[in-house]
C-alpha cells in the first residue's frame, strides 16, 4: 500500500482530530497520539481499521515516548511521510499575580508547547528525510504579537522560532516545514472570558494543514496565519 502516512500528536480532539478526519478523507493512513488513550481509541474507531489508523499513547514532553512513536510508525507502516506536531496545552498566567494559575502549573505547559514540538521534530526528521516528507507545527496568532502576562503566547513565539530553525537546518534535505498560526479556535481550551469572541472551527484549521501538505514537493509553504473574521489583533 502506497498511501502516505501522517502522524498527528494531540490527535484525539480539537485541531488534531479535525485534521485527522480531513486527512483520512484525503487518503492518508494515520498515526494518532494523545495522553488520553480511551478517548483517542473511541475517536479513531470511526476513521478506519488497524490497516489505516494506528493509535498510540504519548506525552510529547517525554523524549522516550515520542521517539518510540516514530519507531512504531515505521515498524507498522514502513514509512512516515508527514507529521503534524500539534499537541499543546494552555493555562492562564499573570506575572504580576493578578490572575491566572499557580506558577507550579506553568512548567507542564512550557514543556508540552516547546519541548513537545522540538522532541517531535528530532524524533521524526530522520524518517522524513528518507521520505522527503513534511513537518507541520501548530503555532498561534498569539505567537506573533504581545499578549500581556501570557506565558502561553511566549511558548508560541518559541514555536515560531523553532519552525524557522528547523527549516534552516533542513535546507537540502527535501523536507518541507510549515507553521500554522491560528487565531481563536472553538475548542474546549477557550478561556471563559473569550467564549463570545469570534472563533474559527477546528475544520477551518484542518483545511489549512491539508492545503500545505497537498502542495507539490517543490513548494514549501512556510507560514499560514488564519484568524476568524472580526478577531481583535491583540487577543
Amino acid at each position: 500500500m502506497n498511501d502516505p502516512v501522517l502522524l498527528i500528536t494531540g490527535g484525539s480532539s480539537g485541531l488534531g482530530a479535525a485534521t485527522a478526519a480531513a486527512a483520512a478523507r484525503a487518503g492518508y493512513r494515520l498515526v494518532l497520539t494523545a495522553r488520553g488513550v480511551d478517548r483517542l481509541a473511541a475517536f479513531a474507531a470511526g476513521l478506519g481499521g488497524p490497516e489505516r489508523v494506528l493509535t498510540l499513547p504519548c506525552d510529547v514532553g517525554d523524549w522516550s515516548q515520542i521517539s518510540g512513536v516514530v519507531a512504531k510508525t515505521e515498524e507498522t507502516f514502513g514509512r512516515l511521510d508527514a507529521v503534524f506536531a500539534n499537541a499543546g496545552s494552555s493555562v492562564g498566567t499573570s506575572f504580576l499575580g493578578r490572575s491566572g494559575e499557580d506558577p507550579e502549573l506553568w512548567r507542564e505547559m512550557v514543556v508540552t508547547n516547546v519541548c513537545g514540538p522540538a522532541y517531535t521534530a528530532r524524533a521524526a526528521l530522520p524518517a522524513l528525510m528518507r521520505s522527503r516528507g513534511h513537518l507541520v507545527l501548530t503555532g498561534s496568532a498569539s505567537g506573533r504579537g504581545v499578549r500581556p502576562g501570557s506565558l502561553y503566547s511566549a511558548t508560541k513565539w518559541a514555536v515560531t522560532g523553532l519552525a524557522q530553525a528547523i527549516r534552516a537546518e533542513c535546507v537540502g534535505t527535501g523536507v518541507r516545514v510549515t507553521i500554522v498560526q491560528p487565531g481563536l479556535v472553538d475548542t474546549e481550551a477557550i478561556p471563559a472570558d473569550r467564549k463570545d469572541d469570534p472563533k474559527l472551527d477546528p475544520a477551518d484549521v484542518a483545511r489549512a494543514v491539508l492545503y500545505a501538505l497537498e502542495q507539490p514537493s517543490t513548494v514549501d509553504v512556510n507560514e499560514i496565519v488564519i484568524r476568524p473574521v472580526g478577531q481583535d489583533a491583540y487577543k
